[in-house]
């Protein structure tokens, strides 16, 4: 660690950030509505993305640093062709290095991610109908998708579904899911619907953490849901159906926010760091890191400016006028 690791990756409000999401590439194979704009993004050039080994060395200051969780993201990340070669290079790293995939050609990976020591699966899938995965993803695949999900849960893999709710189009789904961790030891996580470019956004589409409780507390009975104890810097507010084999949790960036804990950074496929999901500000890495230069200062200035709250969002309210949060669409951000 250096001189300044002590405090290089500590905000003005006290807040140690050790959880660092790097996105691999701003393709993906699904096109979901949510995180790309139906009429697609322009991708950035090549020569403008990081390399495998500019992701490794910087994966590597920052663990340093005092980064101790690596997630890789995308975009989908496994479409990256050199995925193999940069995860077996960031499982060197004395971290814990989990993934988020649509699962579509996850089966192609299981022994690289054994080998690599990666057993928790993020899986995004919004749907369990497979009429409605299409309309979602403009794809048809969600029997692959399907069938790769219990294949990791054969394999022994922690496997958590990222549910990204929206009013409308999946909400009448939330009983549905929970029901499905009756005999499965997965995760289920409602994610609100969050604003970000081109996405169609707007509040009455966001089905808040109140409403998914009264759903589910109405079904099963209040005194069946149980509070679990969540992690530390745990987006996740965790709760399981008493006698059921999995658990669910709710994310409520929206409408509950979790930001007085937050612990992560994000650095995006063309090495620009975000210190926030919602900042519409970045800093670029990468291009000082390839002129040989100390990109430690400039991470320290990133992370001192970071705001206390959604970067800057301080009430759900402030979501309303989405056409002044000038962030990027969530493809090219990183799930």
């Amino acid at each position: 660690m250096s001189a300044t690791g002590a405090h290089i990756l500590t905000d003005s409000f006290g807040r140690k950030h050790t959880y660092l999401r790097i996105s691999l590439t701003e393709k993906c194979n699904l096109r979901c509505t949510y995180c790309m704009p139906q009429e697609g993004v322009p991708l950035t050039p090549s020569k403008h993305l990081m390399s495998a080994e500019e992701i490794f060395q910087m994966a590597s200051l920052f663990v340093q640093e005092g980064v101790t969780k690596i997630r890789l993201t995308g975009g989908e990340p496994l479409v990256r062709k050199d995925f193999p070669e940069l995860l077996q290079k960031l499982s060197s790293l004395p971290i814990k290095c989990t993934l988020t995939t649509n699962g579509v050609i996850i089966d192609r990976h299981l022994d690289l991610l054994k080998e690599c020591e990666v057993t928790t699966i993020n899986l995004s899938l919004d749907t369990l109908s497979a009429d409605k995965f299409k309309k979602i993803t403009f794809r048809n695949d969600f029997e692959k998708v399907y069938e790769n999900l219990m294949l990791l849960l054969d394999h022994g893999f922690q496997v958590k579904i990222n549910v990204v709710l929206m009013k409308g189009v999946n909400d009448d789904e939330i009983i549905d899911f929970l029901e499905f961790t009756k005999e499965n030891p997965i995760s289920v996580r409602f994610i609100e619907f969050m604003p970000f470019e081109g996405n169609a956004w707007n509040r009455t589409k966001t089905i808040s953490y109140q409403h998914i409780m009264s759903v589910v507390k109405t079904h099963f009975g209040s005194e069946t849901v149980l509070r679990l104890q969540d992690a530390p810097n745990d987006t996740t507010k965790n709760y399981k159906i008493r006698g059921f084999e999995g658990f669910f949790g709710i994310i409520s960036t929206v409408t509950n926010p979790f930001c007085d804990s937050c612990n992560r950074l994000r650095l995006t496929a063309n090495g620009q760091l975000k210190n926030c999901l919602f900042s519409d500000s970045e800093s670029d890495l990468l291009t000082p890191f390839r002129a040989g230069e100390d990109i430690r200062p400039v991470i320290h200035n990133a992370v001192m400016k970071k705001h206390a709250m959604r970067g800057g969002l301080n009430r759900p309210e402030d979501f309303e006028d989405v056409t002044q949060h000038k962030n990027r669409s969530m493809i090219r951000i990183g799930g």
